[in-house]
């Protein structure tokens, strides 16, 4: 049986629209008011599925499912998270160049009576790049939105070796994965889609 409540992505990020829409659902968007600075010791998973958990509580609503995400870049066990400036950009960017680190997502899918949720973990390489490199890459992209300074999708080669793992989940949304609640939830994706 389908379920026709209505769906909500709990989030501003174009990244995870554009993953939600080309997996074939329909669904509203809300962005949710969290802070979403980390709770003193908390490490990276425990913050990840706690903002994905608050975000999803926070646009809830009876006739809806949620969908919710945080993602964070970890590297040697710190949590890079969006840069403030540029400066803070090209600083994250250095310290990822020529290393692999860890992209996690917290997910969550809500609605009142049901909750399902997850931490994915992708591994990326980064290629060895130089300063005048990553600056000319923070000039010309928009870093300020991205856990990490980075995005995947048109990078062409140029920051990312490789990625072990759910590329959609470096994008921000681990979509196999959120995918196969909502499915458990009756929550149908479109008839071209199935």
């Amino acid at each position: 049986m389908t379920d026709r409540r209505r769906l909500v992505l709990a989030s501003a990020s174009p990244r995870r629209r554009l993953l939600l829409a080309a997996a074939g659902f329909t669904f509203d968007i809300v962005a949710p008011d969290v802070d979403e600075s980390p709770l003193g010791a908390e490490s990276p998973a425990d913050m990840v599925l706690r903002l994905a958990s608050d975000k999803a509580r926070t646009v809830s609503g009876d006739d809806s499912t949620v969908i919710a995400a945080d993602t964070t870049v970890v590297l040697d066990g710190v949590s890079l998270g969006k840069p403030t400036d540029r400066t803070e950009a090209i600083g994250m960017l250095q310290a990822l160049t020529g290393r692999s680190h860890s992209v996690l997502t917290g997910w969550m899918v809500a609605r009142r009576d049901d909750e399902r949720f997850g931490i994915e973990e992708s591994i990326v390489e980064f290629n060895h790049r130089s300063t005048v490199d990553l600056t000319d890459y923070v000039d010309r992209t928009e870093p300020y939105d991205k856990a990490g300074a980075y995005a995947i999708q048109g990078d062409d080669g140029l920051l990312i070796r490789g990625v072990r793992g759910s590329r959609s989940n470096v994008m921000g949304l681990p979509i196999a994965e959120v995918t196969s609640a909502l499915e458990s939830m009756g929550i149908a994706r479109s008839a071209s889609h199935r």
